[in-house]
């Protein structure tokens, strides 16, 4: 038995990110480089042993949504794609992401969220102030559960 998760994401976002936010979102979808300076996920910490065996926190930033290729667990494909909407009358950017996740990682993977659902058009509002930004299905499960943000917290099923 495993742990894995099948995270789809599909959020259309507001024309309201910066030119560096959207660098860091290209690069946590896979599609771009690691920018300089991160500011929508700033904290990666991993536990590893010094030179005298000690273990110590360091910081270790990878792309949370840059899975790409054929599913482990989950089946079908893992992929992430981010499009503009500079000519639709709903301006802004269409994100979609489908990746394999272990519970380890809710907490950055929600940290990424939060901060989709602070920019996501109103389409995704739901009622009393949930945004819906996608679904969450364990691997073993047939039916997603969906995934909400609310009050700057990811419900995590």
């Amino acid at each position: 038995m495993s742990d894995i998760h099948e995270l789809m994401i599909a959020v259309d976002l507001r024309d309201e990110i910066s030119e560096n936010e959207l660098a860091e979102l290209r690069w946590h979808l896979g599609i771009g480089p690691r920018p300089e300076h991160l500011s929508i996920v700033t904290k990666f910490p991993v536990v590893v042993e010094d030179d005298s065996g000690a273990p110590v926190i360091e910081d270790d930033p990878y792309p949370l949504l840059a899975g790409r290729g054929a599913a482990l667990r989950v089946g079908g494909v893992l992929c992430s794609a981010l499009a503009s909407r500079a000519d639709l009358p709903r301006k802004g950017w269409s994100l979609m992401s489908r990746q394999e996740v272990h519970p380890e990682e809710f907490e950055r993977v929600g940290e990424l969220l939060c901060w989709l659902a602070t920019r996501a058009h109103e389409m995704h509002l739901l009622g009393g102030g949930a945004v819906g930004v996608g679904f969450l299905r364990f691997c073993e499960a047939r039916v997603p559960d969906v995934l909400l943000v609310e009050r700057g917290q990811v419900s995590w099923p």
